[in-house]
């Protein structure tokens, strides 16, 4: 039976698009699991330390938004659900939110590395080095576009812990608005094809395809 390149482009892209999601999962996991090591078990409570995705997905921002963000505006927008935390079970209020948001992007980090390992391991494979290069690709995009210090993005959260006290507490209270902002910059973004947060983030990413050596 032959098989024809359309078919195997969509089983690439539907491999590519699981092993992404699953890395959505840990990332938010990895939220609570940091957070539940820093003294505070209200996500391990709400069963959020599963590897489970129905404990972590939104049904309208991680499914329904996406789509109609896709369908109408040609940009991906979607959060899942957020991880709970009482900050206050923390020893240093602003330490334990900022090292519970870095765990994140850190697992994204992580998770580059090993599929750049797999990358090398797979000489003359070129659709598994295919697969594994989207999947560094994707996991850095996801470590960095959240480490952009943008309200409600970890980058903030990070940020966080070095700012005074004062200005933390004001900085953390703009959730809602940088979540607007952020929503805004990717319509004008995809309007005005300006490709803003491409931008940002592609640099830092290109640089560390290049260091992991599957650029």
């Amino acid at each position: 039976m032959v098989v024809s390149d359309k078919t195997i482009e969509m089983v690439l892209t539907g491999i590519i698009i699981l092993i992404v999601f699953y890395s959505i999962i840990i990332h938010e996991v990895s939220h609570a699991v940091v957070s539940f090591w820093l003294g505070d078990d209200t996500a391990k409570r709400a069963g959020r330390l599963s590897l489970n995705p129905l404990k972590h997905i939104d049904w309208f921002g991680t499914v329904i938004l996406p789509l109609i963000m896709y369908f109408t505006a040609g940009v991906i927008w979607g959060y899942a659900k957020p991880v709970p935390l009482n900050p206050y079970n923390y020893k240093n209020i602003k330490q334990g939110i900022g090292l519970s948001a870095l765990a994140g992007p850190a697992s994204n980090l992580l998770i580059a590395i090993v599929f750049a390992l797999l990358y090398h391991l797979s000489p003359g494979n070129q659709l598994l080095a295919y697969i594994f290069q989207m999947v560094v690709f994707f996991n850095l995009l996801l470590a960095f576009f959240n480490l952009i210090p943008v309200p409600p993005l970890d980058g903030s959260k990070v940020l966080g812990m070095v700012l005074p006290d004062d200005a933390y507490w004001r900085w953390m209270a703009q959730e809602r608005t940088g979540m607007y902002v952020l929503f805004g910059i990717l319509i004008v973004s995809r309007l005005l094809n300006l490709n803003i947060i491409g931008r940002l983030i592609l640099p830092p990413i290109n640089l560390v395809m290049g260091l992991l050596g599957v650029a």
